[in-house]
């Protein structure tokens, strides 16, 4: 690196510390340079290169999101002449452009049968609050204007905003922010590590946790409850799976009490379980589904609410009532992030990305699974397509976890890293996460999980 380079990087990192408030980051110790930030400038496939020229096999997709792998041209081309030609022009009343419109059909020839329309804003975060406000119109149309409250989950991840963040079950999310708002309520997540006795079967754990719902409704009033919201596969919370029947379960309890379905997919959507939707492969029968990430394989912000037939039924009686749907953003169907969404779409297909998950993910828990094993501390490898967790205990068979959690799983992290390998410490808990690029190959998988079982070693020696 010559000392023009050196020179610059240095200035980076200043200016860094000096100006940038980085989300999710700890913010003192960021700007004091205690915890220096790792600044990133390039990438092909699975790798990203650091402004040291540092190459790091990226195991985590950047957030779960860089499903069609970094420097696919496919994409950035789309981008650029997309914004030579219309760089932005607004979607409200009625106005459209090509690639929004040509992206809203792509998703619903892919979303299960019964959804109908696509309502595009630029984050899940946003997605999600959308996704509430029409649960809250769709049951005012109804003459129910009582049913507001929303079901969520412990550990779950909705977003970082007012009422996404209020979804979300995560305590980091909503300390110190007065949140979760009145009337966001959280039941039991679908866990089976998590079960509140060690000998429960995973059909004993489903029992108690839809027995725990029950209560819950029963005690607030199905009258009072506008929807349910939920991951397929829970991610932020700890990739896990949830047992088997438990979607089936859920969705009979919903559907007796008259509350809508929001499958939050923005994690799973596009193939990241192996099926194009987690809806897809749980059967889940979902009122709105949440998408984004996957959707433009993070090469421009997007994301979309996609709505039924039989809530889309409702708001387009409620217009012909009350004139306008009055919600909408200034970057809802951006048309150079729609562009990106184009592309990505036709390289899900083309490289059949929900099929290469399905495929190679197996391979991944399996290596997982043998790089941790006869570890004393590891308390179960899990996973479903590519996306999978080691969680880490200080006593497995007694189902004891890390008291306070966070303390192990981050060490391993930065162990792997220092091997120039990218995995996630997952928050509120010991649990390393994966969720590479959807792109991966086995032999990178080999590495992924070999790098994991030297650092695990270092870590904590067996």
């Amino acid at each position: 690196m010559t000392a023009e380079e050196l020179r610059i990087n240095d200035d980076l990192a200043a200016w860094d510390r000096d100006h940038f408030l980085h989300p999710t980051t700890h913010v003192a110790n960021h700007a004091r340079g205690d915890v220096p930030g790792r600044i990133i400038t390039g990438g092909d496939g699975c790798t990203v290169v650091d402004r040291d020229g540092n190459r790091l096999l990226d195991g985590f997709a950047a957030l779960y999101c860089v499903n069609a792998g970094y420097g696919r041209t496919e994409i950035a081309d789309a981008i650029a002449r997309q914004a030579h030609e219309l760089a932005y022009f607004h979607a409200f009343g009625g106005h459209g452009n090509e690639p929004a419109i040509r992206l809203a059909k792509m998703i619903m020839d892919r979303a299960p049968g019964h959804m109908a329309r696509v309502f595009f804003g630029l984050s899940g975060s946003d997605a999600n609050e959308t996704n509430v406000k029409l649960a809250w119109h769709y049951w005012h149309l109804k003459g129910e204007p009582q049913r507001r409250k929303i079901i969520s989950r412990r550990r779950a991840y909705h977003g970082s905003g007012i009422v996404s963040g209020s979804m979300t079950g995560l305590a980091i999310y909503q300390a110190r922010f007065n949140l979760p708002l009145p009337g966001f309520l959280h039941t039991e997540p679908a866990i089976h590590l998590r079960r509140p006795e060690p000998g429960m079967t995973e059909a004993q754990f489903t029992d108690w946790a839809i027995e725990r719902l029950e209560m819950m409704i029963a005690e607030e009033g199905a009258g009072s409850i506008a929807a349910f919201i939920g991951e397929p596969v829970m991610g932020t919370g700890g990739l896990a799976p949830p047992p088997e029947g438990y979607w089936a379960r859920v969705q009979e309890v919903l559907d007796r009490h008259g509350i809508l379905l929001i499958a939050d997919e923005v994690v799973t959507g596009f193939g990241r379980t192996g099926r194009m939707f987690g809806c897809d492969r749980y059967g889940i029968r979902a009122d709105f589904m949440t998408v984004a990430k996957g959707l433009t394989s993070a090469y421009a912000p997007l994301s979309g609410s996609v709505v039924s037939q039989r809530v889309f039924d409702v708001l387009m009686a409620g217009a012909d009532a009350f004139g306008p749907l009055g919600h909408g953003w200034t970057y809802s169907a951006h048309p150079v992030s729609c562009a990106a969404g184009v592309a990505t779409l036709e390289l899900v297909d083309r490289l059949d990305l929900p099929g290469r998950a399905d495929r190679l993910g197996p391979h991944l828990v399996g290596r997982l699974r043998e790089a941790a094993a006869g570890h004393p501390n590891v308390g179960e490898v899990r996973g479903v397509g590519l996306m999978a967790a080691v969680e880490l205990m200080a006593d497995p068979q007694r189902l004891v976890f890390y008291d306070p959690p966070f303390q192990v799983a981050p060490k391993v992290a930065a162990a792997m890293l220092r091997r120039g390998v990218i995995a996630r410490a997952m928050p509120e808990g010991d649990i390393i996460g994966f969720a590479p690029p959807l792109v991966i190959t086995e032999a990178e998988i080999d590495r992924l999980a070999g790098t994991f079982r030297e650092a695990l070693h270092e870590v904590l020696p067996a």
